[in-house]
């Protein structure tokens, strides 16, 4: 029986300058409060070195930039959410390793008259004087009309 062709075998893709990518993590949603992960990947070949809280913006479909009030942890969103509200760490990672942030948000129409909000790039610098890296998300961050986002630190 002659042997059965195989699929070429696909490029990967090249570590961004910085030597780290974004990746979008898995997510909770209950009652329109809204708990997404993401990782970033050590994909250089040097120690990265995180401290603290990324800086995060979020774009539209258009590519737009939107007005949100991004904030450290979960006030004034929702009560204390461990994920959020951790203190920030030194994380230090060896090429291959991933540190996570968290975001909090709530899906909330606060006033009729204002029209949704949907982030579907979300932009991260991961630190002072990086890169900053952007990722096409698979599921938006819905903010109703809130305007408002809350970031947790890095972590291992």
């Amino acid at each position: 029986m002659p042997a059965s062709p195989t699929a070429p075998e696909q490029a990967p893709e090249p570590c961004p300058e910085g030597g780290v990518r974004l990746v979008e993590g898995s997510g909770d949603a209950v009652m329109g409060l809204r708990l997404e992960g993401y990782r970033l990947v050590n994909c250089g070949t040097d120690e990265y070195v995180l401290e603290g809280y990324p800086q995060v913006r979020l774009l539209d479909k258009q590519d737009q930039l939107l007005e949100v009030a991004v904030g450290h942890g979960s006030a004034p969103i929702t009560s204390e959410v461990p994920a959020v509200d951790a203190p920030p760490e030194r994380v230090t990672l060896a090429p291959g390793q991933t540190a996570s942030m968290a975001l909090l948000w709530r899906d909330r129409i606060t006033d009729v008259t204002v029209p949704p909000v949907e982030g579907w790039v979300l932009e991260v610098t991961p630190k002072p004087g990086a890169p900053r890296l952007g990722l096409r998300l698979t599921r938006p961050v819905d903010l109703g009309n809130t305007g408002r986002l809350g970031v947790g630190p890095w972590r291992r």
